[in-house]
C-alpha cells in the first residue's frame, strides 16, 4: 500500500478540467453498474455544461466564481467516491437511486444561474435562496425528460441536504437509501469545496458572493478567512455527527482503487487549515500575497 503522505488528493484527478472529473465519475459508476445506465447522468452533465456556458435556452452563463463549474464537479466526484466506497463495503445500492443522486449533485447549485431576462447583478444575489431555485430547475428538467414525480421528490430531498440552514430531520425521505444518498450529497458538497486545492484562494470569490447576496457576518475578505477556521471545525462536526460520518466511505474507495487507506479529503482540509493559520499571522494588508495558487 502506498504511503498516504506521498499522495495528495489533487494529484489523483485534474480537477481543473470538468470533463476529466466526469470521466472519473463514470469510472466509479461502472465498477458496479452497466455503462448503459450512465446515459441519463451523461445527459444531465451535458445540460449542466450548456447551462453554465450560457448555451441553455433562457439562461445566462454562470457568473459566480466560487459556485462555478469546478465547485459542482468537485462535489460530483466526491459523492461518486462515497457511493463507490459504500458499495465496496455493503454491496451496490439500487442503480436508479444512484443515478438520481448523481443528477441531483450535478444540478444542486443551478439556482445561482440567472435567467436571460435578469439584467441586474450576478447570480450571487440568490445566495440565500439558491437551494430552492436549484430545486425549481431540477423539477423543470425532470418534467422535460419524463422522470417521475417520485424521482423528483428524491432529488429535491437530496438537494435540501446541502442547505446548512435546513433541519435535516424535517426532510421526509421516502426510504433509507434516499436518506443515505442525500446525506452523502450534503457531505460531498462540503468535502469538495473545502478539500479543493484552491479552496483558500477561492474564498476571496466567496466573499464577493456573500456581499452581493447579503450574507451577514463578514465585513472583509480577511474577516472571512479569519472565520474559516471556525467554519472548518463546524463542518467537521456536521460531517461526523449530523451527516452520520458517511464521508468515511471515501476510505474504502481510496484503498480499493488507489491503495491508499486514508480519508484524503480530511487530510486536505486539515492542510488548508494549517496554512490558513500561517496566513492569519500576517497583517491583513499582505495576506493575499500568500494565496498563490492559480484559480
Amino acid at each position: 500500500m502506498k504511503k498516504v503522505v506521498e499522495v495528495q488528493l489533487a494529484e489523483l484527478v485534474d480537477m481543473s478540467v470538468p470533463a476529466a472529473v466526469f470521466e472519473e465519475v463514470k469510472n466509479n459508476f461502472i465498477h458496479f453498474y452497466h455503462i448503459s445506465d450512465f446515459s441519463a447522468v451523461r445527459d444531465a452533465f451535458r445540460v449542466f455544461n450548456d447551462l453554465y456556458d450560457g448555451k441553455y435556452p433562457g439562461y445566462k452563463s454562470c457568473n459566480t466564481k466560487f459556485h462555478d463549474k469546478i465547485h459542482t464537479t468537485d462535489a460530483l466526484l466526491a459523492i461518486s467516491r462515497l457511493i463507490d466506497g459504500y458499495n465496496i463495503n455493503n454491496g451496490p445500492m439500487p442503480v436508479e437511486k444512484v443515478k438520481i443522486a448523481l443528477i441531483a449533485t450535478i444540478m444542486h447549485d443551478t439556482g445561482y444561474v440567472q435567467s436571460a431576462r435578469d439584467k441586474s447583478g450576478t447570480g450571487a444575489k440568490y445566495t440565500l435562496m439558491h437551494v430552492d431555485r436549484s430545486i425549481d430547475f431540477i423539477e423543470k428538467y425532470f418534467s422535460e425528460i419524463g422522470l417521475s414525480r417520485k424521482n423528483f421528490i428524491s432529488a429535491r430531498n437530496m438537494v435540501h441536504c446541502t442547505g446548512l440552514e435546513v433541519h435535516l430531520d424535517s426532510i421526509k425521505f421516502q426510504d433509507r437509501e434516499e436518506k443515505i444518498l442525500g446525506f452523502m450529497l450534503g457531505s460531498a458538497d462540503i468535502m469538495g469545496q473545502m478539500a479543493s486545492r484552491t479552496y483558500l484562494e477561492r474564498l476571496l470569490y466567496l466573499y464577493k458572493e456573500f456581499k452581493e447576496g447579503h450574507v451577514k457576518g463578514f465585513n472583509s475578505e480577511f474577516e472571512l478567512l479569519q472565520k474559516t477556521l471556525e467554519f472548518k471545525a463546524g463542518m467537521k462536526t456536521r460531517l461526523n455527527e449530523i451527516l452520520l460520518n458517511l464521508w468515511s466511505y471515501c476510505v474504502p474507495h481510496f484503498k480499493k482503487r488507489y491503495g491508499l487507506g486514508a480519508n484524503l479529503y480530511s487530510l486536505a482540509i486539515d492542510r488548508h487549515a494549517e496554512y490558513l493559520k500561517k496566513i492569519l499571522k500576517s497583517k491583513s494588508v499582505s495576506f493575499k500575497a500568500k494565496l498563490r495558487r492559480t484559480v
